[in-house]
């Protein structure tokens, strides 16, 4: 199996060299507005956010931050298909602004700002972001009332473009050998991700590109890639950064694209793409040894198994997944505008 992932260098508000209704998923992670290492990047963009922000507007320059990510909004309804998905992680802002501290609700701004282009709001994610900061509060210290609660989490919002689930062929191969085990369903749906960090290994990108991207795990990711597409399907991320969803995407077997406003990261990446076959075996093989584990738990619970694994030798609790099949990275060549990864069935040999 071949995968194409294309990366553009350019401005996500024209995404003109990607067609109409031809993505099947979103998965990205904004700018986030009124986070201070982003107010050049949003100036650039509106130069009014820079003198909202100098006079002391802090609400204006929230807003007009806003009102250029729903430019890229308006690019990513158009390019999904009926059924679509859009996976949008994005974290509130706290800020003090002419002398005046208060938080910044950036998901309830997304959330409305999709909810007007007429996708469906799905049920969300919270996942908990570790910090080693010892200090859990912001204020007055220890006397009441003026301390703050400290911002720990970030939002996965989750739309459907349309009222329609997407429909498939009839007993689908790529669909149903792209399902996810039984546990995995149980903790990847759950609504607070508290264990995102480290499950995964990822590659190890430069601390300054990263501080730059504020790039998520490769964890979260590659989850949403596999709960909300199947095979041959193609994933956008229209905040790039350091390629993480180019990634996820990489490991999971599906298209991906991207779009980046700094070349840096691209050659950044290039730099790194020899390490892909064996981050995408590292993963599955992850996959395949948690599940054997949670096999030996439940038979230490007394409990047994209907279905065997076509492809696996190991038993499933759901008749549907029996046909999960794995893939794993064997390759990845330079194209004129990505890379071309060549793919294969993960095997435990």
């Amino acid at each position: 199996m071949e995968t194409t992932h294309r990366v553009f260098v350019g401005d996500s508000r024209d995404l003109s060299q990607v067609a109409d209704e031809s993505v099947e998923l979103v998965v990205t992670s904004p700018p986030y507005p009124m986070i201070e290492m982003w107010d050049d990047l949003f100036t650039e963009l509106d130069p009014a956010i820079g003198d909202a922000l100098a006079d002391g507007d802090g609400r204006a320059a929230f807003d007009a931050m806003h009102a250029q990510l729903g430019r890229v909004w308006d690019e990513l309804e158009r390019v999904l298909v009926d059924g679509g998905i859009a996976c949008i992680n994005v974290g509130d802002a706290t800020r003090s602004v002419d002398g005046s501290f208060r938080v910044y609700p950036n998901h309830a701004r997304v959330l409305e700002a999709f909810e007007e282009r007429g996708f469906e709001p799905l049920p969300d994610v919270l996942w908990r972001k570790p910090t080693n900061s010892t200090a859990k509060f912001m204020g007055s210290g220890m006397i009441p009332p003026n301390a703050y609660v400290t911002l720990e989490h970030e939002y996965v919002l989750i739309f459907r473009k349309g009222g329609d689930r997407r429909s498939f062929e009839p007993r689908a191969d790529r669909r149903y050998e792209a399902a996810y085990f039984w546990e995995e369903r149980n903790r990847w749906f759950s609504d607070v991700w508290t264990e995102v960090t480290g499950e995964l290994q990822a590659l190890d990108h430069a601390g300054e590109l990263r501080e730059r991207s504020a790039a998520y795990p490769l964890e979260i990711p590659y989850r949403l890639i596999c709960m909300y597409s199947a095979y041959g399907d193609t994933v956008l991320d229209p905040f790039w950064g350091t390629g993480t969803t180019t990634l996820a995407a990489m490991c999971a077997g599906r298209h991906s694209v991207g779009f980046e406003l700094e070349d840096a990261f691209l050659e950044r990446f290039e730099d790194r793409v020899d390490e892909v076959p064996a981050l995408s075996r590292s993963v599955g093989r992850t996959r395949l040894q948690r599940h054997r584990e949670f096999v030996e738990r439940r038979r230490e619970d007394g409990k047994g198994f209907e279905y065997d694994a076509k492809h696996y030798d190991t038993p499933v609790v759901t008749k549907m997944e029996r046909g999960i099949r794995l893939r794993e990275v064997q390759s990845v060549d330079a194209t004129d505008d990505g890379y071309r990864a060549e793919h294969a069935p993960l095997t435990l040999e």
